[in-house]
């Protein structure tokens, strides 16, 4: 169970300030969304929608949580927050509506993952926690799709755990690598709790407790017979591979089965061919040769590119820890208000940079298709429609704009999840969930899935939602006109 203290203080204060402003009859409507794709890409796949949900079903303030806000006091040395307000936090129960992409789905730019509805304090208080919790799986799951994508077929092996950012982010990032493509993962607590196939073999410090690397290979031979994939690469690479083939002889001949070597250092384009020439003259042509050293999707694609013989890659540390990029820049937007349960009116934050400025309305996505390609997104306001055809708008320019044919297929991608408060349907598993993801990935243009300077794939806002936002914008800065 998620604490309700994973928050930050200022939801906190504003919760008393809402409570405080007679404002607890008040709705509104907030959208979670990044405003840039994360690693200069073309696409992102939507993760951690399970592990949010998981945290809305359990969302209570324990009696422990409201001993320790009692203690919390302002810079006049007075109890930060009252009874009366904590009294309310101890009967809070949450009536929000939540609509979400489906995890596994491809996502852009200032689309809303998740669309929160319900009362305004509620909303606030889950702000901080969603966001952590979709944002970073979010982050990971592109990361590895991309690894996944440089890798062309071969299979991608998460082996993050001992690098991670700490305990929780080394199981959720398990979960959201097996999410964008890895077939499986070292982390024995990520293969327990969600049912990823979980993979490893033995490290230096096996073989260097042993007098030889051969007799340590034997060692783990007679130990895993079932599980030999030798690390190689302790003292001499090519000497190793020759000692794993002499152990694995020595292994079949008991009725065991060589799976493979893992080179772990050097020059994996040349290490990999020559191990696979030493194998396969060998007879052990079924041989595995895994490849680790600090791998990412640029690395594996030049390896690739050069023809190295690695059957499947190892990637950890720069994938559990989205190491060119660590974080993604989602959001989480107040876009309607219904004040003393009042009908719901739309907002909009201004700002000097324009792809800052939110959209309003109850924002949805609709995606389009054509001949099992995707075509385009277009995000609009559920209180308006979506008039077919429908004109789609680039907000950033609004020169840009097509008219999208109503002989498209297309569907709406926030789909309903919660209802006040309790889940709509039971949680996929990890494994339906990476399947969609795949499913996703192969509707996209590969131009859009290149690694480096993507296609940029077409979302924009309906014309109806573009024309209200612009009104909202010049309505907001006529009542604030700047003075020279």
């Amino acid at each position: 169970m998620l604490s309700s203290l994973i928050t930050d203080l200022y939801q906190l204060t504003m919760a008393q300030g809402y409570f405080r402003a007679n404002k607890l009859g008040d709705s509104a409507v907030f959208h979670l969304y990044f405003r840039k794709l994360p690693f200069k890409g073309g696409y992102a796949i939507a993760a951690g929608l399970e592990s949010a949900l998981e945290m809305v079903a359990e969302f209570k303030f324990l009696p422990s949580d409201l001993e320790y806000l009692a203690t919390l006091t302002g810079v006049d040395g007075s109890p930060l927050f009252g009874q009366d307000f904590l009294a309310y936090l101890s009967r809070l129960e949450l009536e929000v509506d939540i609509d979400a992409m489906p995890e596994g789905s491809l996502a852009f730019a200032s689309e809303p993952l998740l669309r929160v509805r319900g009362p305004l304090l509620q909303c606030q208080l889950l702000e901080t926690t969603l966001l952590n919790l979709v944002n970073f799986q979010t982050l990971i799951a592109t990361k590895a799709a991309r690894v996944v994508s440089a890798a062309r077929g071969r299979d991608v092996l998460e082996f993050g755990l001992r690098r991670a950012q700490g305990v929780d982010g080394a199981l959720a990032a398990s979960r959201a690598a097996f999410i964008g493509g890895c077939v499986a993962t070292s982390h024995v607590l990520a293969g327990q709790r969600y049912g990823i196939p979980v993979r490893g073999t033995h490290a230096h410090s096996w073989v260097m407790s042993f007098d030889s690397e051969r007799e340590a290979f034997d060692a783990y031979a007679d130990a895993m017979p079932q599980n030999c994939v030798f690390l190689v690469d302790t003292y001499d690479t090519l000497e190793g591979v020759r000692n794993a083939i002499a152990a694995g002889k020595r292994l079949e001949e008991r009725g065991g089965k060589f799976l493979g070597v893992r080179l772990d250092s050097g020059d994996l384009a040349w290490l990999s061919n020559e191990a696979r020439k030493l194998l396969d003259a060998d007879g052990f042509k079924d041989a595995a040769i895994i490849a680790s050293n600090d791998l990412d999707e640029h690395l594996i694609e030049s390896l690739v590119t050069q023809g190295a013989a690695v059957t499947a890659w190892g990637v950890g540390t720069k994938l559990v820890t989205a190491y060119d990029e660590p974080a993604i820049g989602g959001v989480y937007k107040l876009s309607m208000i219904g004040p003393n349960g009042g009908p719901l009116v739309p907002r909009i934050k201004l700002s000097e940079q324009a792809t800052k400025i939110s959209n309003p309305g109850i924002q949805q996505v609709r995606r389009y298709k054509r001949q099992g390609r995707l075509v385009a997104d277009v995000i609009y306001d559920e209180t308006q429609g979506c008039k077919v055809p429908c004109t789609m708008v680039d907000p950033l320019d609004p020169t840009r704009q097509r008219v999208l044919s109503p002989e498209l297929i297309h569907e709406d991608l926030l789909i309903p999840v919660v209802r006040a408060g309790k889940r709509v349907d039971p949680a996929p598993n990890v494994q339906q969930i990476q399947e969609h993801a795949r499913r996703e990935l192969a509707l996209l243009d590969p131009a859009v899935q290149r690694l480096v300077n993507p296609h940029e794939y077409p979302v924009g806002l309906s014309a109806e939602l573009y024309t209200e936002r612009v009104r909202l914008i010049q309505h907001a800065r006529k009542t604030r006109l700047d003075r020279w």
